[in-house]
């Protein structure tokens, strides 16, 4: 099993093989959260013209997500998951818009399959791809807005591959440095309201989670992600 590494938008385009879009801060943790508390779907989606087409086409449908982290106009939720974490989903299609995460998964068009990232399911994502034991992996770290580097995106990825690899990793005190780095707005009392200090701890809340989000394509050109139990 051959297992790269690559980063923002570029590296999603570049991704081989069983491709994982990792965005821990914050959409793909958001993501489960949501599946969690009973979403049938969540629908990524890179334009937010599209997320809102699909809003004004479906009133049922929940739309969640941000741009340069904050929620935008129309929306249901932001990209908190301290906001939706007690919200009851159940049955609920999903549409969610970021600045990274769901960039990732529109633009790895040449990957074999498309599963999305982060550490509240890293362990069950490993297990997944032992399942599957496909020859190339690509771990793709989306980074801030798809175009600066996360260390906490680097840390999970760099996380999967030692749990691919049977090697030890440190991630608890990667997780620890976090908060002198990139998860340092979260700290920020200026921030509170669309960036809370909770988020930081559900986001970096190591393998919570005994499922992967799986990315299918519909007839119309559109992923859906779908809960995997493992």
């Amino acid at each position: 099993m051959k297992i790269n590494i690559l980063q923002f938008i570029e590296g999603a385009r570049e991704a081989r093989g069983l491709t994982v879009i990792i965005d821990v801060f914050r959409a793909f943790s958001v993501a489960c959260y949501v599946v969690n508390n009973g979403a049938k779907k969540i629908i990524p989606v890179g334009n937010i013209d599209i997320a809102y087409r699909l809003k004004e086409e479906n009133p049922d449908y929940i739309l969640i997500g941000e741009r340069k982290g904050k929620i935008q106009p129309g929306f249901d939720y932001g990209n908190s998951p301290t906001h939706i974490e007690n919200i009851d989903f159940s049955g609920k299609t999903i549409v969610q818009t970021t600045s990274a995460g769901t960039q990732g998964i529109v633009n790895a068009i040449k990957a074999d399959e498309v599963i999305s990232g982060s550490l509240v399911n890293s362990k069950a994502i490993a297990r997944y791809i032992k399942s599957v034991n496909p020859e190339t992996v690509s771990l793709v770290c989306m980074g801030l807005q798809g175009r600066y580097l996360s260390d906490e995106d680097i840390f999970c990825a760099e996380y999967i591959k030692s749990l691919l690899e049977e090697t030890y990793y440190d991630i608890n005190t990667k997780i620890a440095s976090l908060k002198n780095s990139s998860g340092r707005r979260f700290f920020d009392p200026a921030n509170s309201d669309w960036c809370p200090e909770r988020d930081f701890y559900l986001c970096t809340d190591i393998d919570r989670f005994n499922f992967i989000l799986r990315a299918e394509k519909s007839e119309d050109e559109m992923y859906s992600l779908y809960r995997v139990d493992l």
